[in-house]
């Protein structure tokens, strides 16, 4: 892979790279709908993710490349960087936005980008790249950042520059992911630790379902106040500012004050999703991977039954996982209404789950999924240091 994308620098710059940097995407393993209750999640870093090769110039101009998309840019650092309609290369172009912000003067760079994590599924592309971007040119010209604070900027860039108002869980996750190692991370406060996650003789499979996910940012809006609306029913009795400073316990104490059965129902999961998280990384630090697996499975239910954020397409896939003997557990990860399932699979399996799970899907949905294998991969890291 490396040697590849290093001729494919000299070709599109006439030139060697110095320099080659990878950010993995993530996956949530467990903990939906509940990062913006106060809640806990647990992703994890995955081996598909960002190259990004470089090379220093003189011109005080960045030179943005991709493998990926056909389109190409050139900067002049010492003009204005402003959006550019939705092209790709808006993230990179927002970091240096936001570092010159922050009164770094990052110098001239030619660019070139690859990534394997698939547009759209869920698993944090447009994080993979700007964290990418972020790491390799505070690497690069030693600008001083810690890595939080890069977290912290690549969801600048994400708010403001290009205008979408996702959380911190992407972006940490794809900086701070370990080798083996789940994040169990407090999106409020940031407080984290590290939890194993040696998945053993199992690999994840991640299967995008390919729908398209025209509802997902309605619906999660939608969800978001139906949250704050179970927590003004909750504070008429007792002082809390989000739900998951309730265990189930308390939970059942005072749910009698959520008079909606709808607001109730995404109440409940939230509560207990927070619950099964705690419950999960014990599970992970026990090595018991079929309480994991019983977990995911559950969390999945909870998605489909009490928040709605499931469909046909992501409940097809972890139905056929529950029937096939390698799977350990299987949920639909991220936001739902399409995006990815994970499944937790047996290793050695892999091209007969996906041949069978493909057949399956195709015959009930009508198209096909994609299905990536990965395990549990580092953030983000230099490859390779190349001489000039």
């Amino acid at each position: 892979m490396e040697q590849q994308l290093q001729a494919d620098f000299f070709k599109t710059y006439g030139r060697e790279n110095t320099e080659t940097y990878f950010t993995p995407g993530r996956v949530n393993l467990i903990g939906e709908h509940i990062d913006y209750n106060g809640g806990l999640v647990m992703p994890a870093a995955i081996t598909l993710g960002t190259w990004v090769l470089l090379a220093p110039n003189a011109d005080n101009k960045v030179r943005f490349s991709s493998i990926n998309f056909p389109e190409t840019a050139t900067f002049d650092l010492t003009e204005e960087l402003s959006k550019t309609g939705k092209e790709w290369f808006n993230y990179p172009l927002g970091v240096f936005h936001e570092m010159i912000a922050d009164g770094k003067k990052p110098g001239g760079l030619d660019m070139l980008f690859f990534g394997n994590v698939p547009i759209g599924s869920g698993l944090s592309s447009s994080a993979s790249i700007e964290v990418a971007t972020a790491y390799a040119l505070n690497e690069h010209f030693d600008l001083g950042y810690t890595r939080l604070e890069l977290v912290q900027l690549a969801q600048r860039v994400e708010n403001k520059f290009i205008g979408v108002n996702c959380g911190i869980m992407d972006q940490f996750a794809v900086a701070f992911g370990q080798r083996d190692k789940a994040i169990l991370l407090n999106c409020d406060t940031l407080k984290h630790k590290m939890v194993d996650c040696n998945i053993g003789e199992h690999v994840l499979a991640i299967i995008n379902t390919n729908k398209p996910r025209e509802l997902a940012e309605s619906k999660y809006n939608e969800r978001v106040a139906e949250c704050q609306q179970a927590v003004e029913a909750l504070q008429q009795e007792i002082t809390i500012h989000n739900l998951c400073e309730l265990n189930a316990e308390k939970f059942a104490l005072h749910s009698h004050l959520i008079k909606d059965e709808v607001i109730l129902k995404r109440a409940t999961h939230v509560v207990k999703e927070n619950d099964r998280v705690h419950q999960a990384a014990r599970a992970l630090n026990d090595g018991d991977l079929n309480t994991f697996g019983k977990l995911m499975y559950a969390s999945h239910e909870s998605l489909r039954e009490l928040y709605e954020v499931s469909g046909a397409e992501l409940d097809a896939i972890v139905a056929f996982c529950s029937t096939y003997p390698g799977v350990t557990g299987a949920r639909m990860t991220g936001a739902g209404f399409g995006g990815c399932a994970i499944a937790l699979l047996q290793k050695g399996q892999e091209d007969d789950f996906t041949e069978k799970l493909t057949a399956a899907y195709t015959s009930e949905i009508g198209y096909k999924p994609d299905v990536y294998i990965s395990e549990i991969g580092e953030g983000s890291h230099q490859l390779a240091a190349v001489d000039a």
